[in-house]
């Protein structure tokens, strides 16, 4: 058949640098990290090495076993490969991110690479040298805090952390709730009211604040994720004083810098991690599908099972589809340091959001059902998946939350968003 369009043979795939990184990585976590899953779940999270991301999973692995596969991750340049090229990084973006976070959550171990939140990107040249270079380096975490206890989808309007001039400094006060690793990180970034009349507007404020800072406090917050560890804080701020110095970026601006870091590396994220989960559980469900006899037939020949599967396969697609076009987007648009992040990537990245907590909860709830009481066993991955997932409807802004945004933009913005 003639076609007459020349349509590229790379038409619906990735590009062929990303596709190599993809094919890496895989390989690494298929020969590194998986084989290792049984040594973490048994482990002890009380001896949990530092700097292996959000894992969400009670467990552990020894020191040597982490060194080793940092080692890989920097032998191999994935450890920086996203990172802008100005910082020594790959320059392989959101879009390169996101496949290699895909190839990452396959596993409950996750290869360590470089995490650097983009608000940092905005640091002046004196707070690189304290802050975002010692980040880069992973010679300092950090913590991001913009969730209080009565403004957790609101923050705009319901923010009540404040921070108030008082010299050549400033004050702040409030606190903060569900911050992840702020029992470990070495600095926070903090989001406070500096003008109450125009808040998100201009009137809220990005501060780096050191957490050893007087009058920084923590509290541990006991939730079913990691019920042996806590991962999420309470945050206190009793009369903190910030310098001017620790400003990050212009005040005013970090409602819009906390808006670049919650849509690209919160939002987003859920769709790499459903897709990820997905990818390997429905590996694992066809091979248990094929072999698992009852009734003298395979699960396989079942069409319940059958139709389960389709399910699973349809919705990893869904949400692939979502989060690819988010990300390359955001690689097309994403202002880094300027606190500028258009409307669609946002949009975007609230469906990722959506469809990859809400649809990745249901399939991974069809992947425990096809294995049975084995799913819930705890030496299988099947269960913490299961956590992470369900988790991904709440963290980041809930379904209903993602719903009321996407339907606000589709009021607003109209066919210009759904004609192809």
């Amino acid at each position: 058949m003639v076609l007459a369009y020349g349509a590229s043979e790379a038409l619906f795939s990735l590009p062929p640098e990303l596709e190599e990184i993809k094919r890496l990585t895989r390989r690494i976590v298929d020969e590194q990290c998986i084989p290792l899953e049984q040594k973490f779940l048994t482990g002890d999270p009380a001896a949990a090495e530092g700097g292996m991301g959000e894992l969400m999973v009670d467990g552990s692995l020894p020191p040597e076993d982490y060194a080793r596969l940092r080692r890989i991750s920097e032998e191999t340049g994935l450890y920086t490969m996203h990172l802008p090229i100005e910082h020594g990084g790959g320059g392989f973006g959101v879009l390169g991110n996101f496949v290699v976070a895909e190839e990452i959550q396959r596993s409950i171990v996750q290869l360590p690479v470089a995490y650097v939140p983009i608000p940092l990107y905005a640091c002046s040249e004196e707070q690189k040298e304290r802050y975002l270079y010692p980040v880069i380096r992973s010679e300092k975490l950090s913590a991001f805090a913009q969730t209080e206890p009565q403004a957790g989808s609101d923050p705009g309007n319901s923010m009540q952390t404040r921070a108030v001039r008082r010299g050549d400094c400033w004050v702040l006060n409030g606190s903060k709730m569900f911050i992840s690793g702020a029992d470990e990180a070495d600095f926070l970034m903090v989001l406070a009211v500096t003008d109450p009349e125009k808040r998100q507007r201009g009137g809220i404020t990005m501060f780096l604040v050191d957490r050893g800072a007087p009058g920084v406090s923590i509290a541990p917050i006991n939730v079913w994720l990691t019920p042996r560890r806590p991962h999420q804080f309470y945050v206190y701020f009793d009369d903190v004083e910030v310098p001017d110095a620790n400003v990050l970026g212009d005040v005013g601006s970090g409602f819009l810098l906390g808006q670049q870091w919650l849509a690209i590396q919160d939002r987003l994220t859920r769709g790499s991690l459903a897709t990820g989960i997905l990818t390997r559980a429905l590996e694992m469900a066809v091979d248990w599908a094929k072999q698992r006899i009852t009734f003298g037939q395979p699960l396989a020949e079942r069409q319940a099972i059958q139709w389960m599967l389709v399910d699973v396969f349809i919705d990893l697609k869904s949400i692939r589809a979502i989060s690819y076009e988010c990300a390359a987007r955001a690689d097309a648009s994403l202002k880094v340091g300027s606190a500028v992040l258009p409307e669609d990537v946002r949009v975007l990245a609230s469906m990722a959001k959506y469809v990859g907590g809400n649809w990745g909860h249901r399939s991974i709830d069809k992947i425990m059902q096809i294995f049975g009481g084995l799913g819930e066993t705890l030496e299988m991955p099947i269960p913490h998946w299961y956590r992470q997932l369900r988790h991904g409807r709440i963290g980041g802004g809930t379904d209903e939350i993602q719903r009321m945004l996407i339907a606000r933009a589709v009021l607003k913005h109209g066919k210009s968003l759904w004609q192809a």
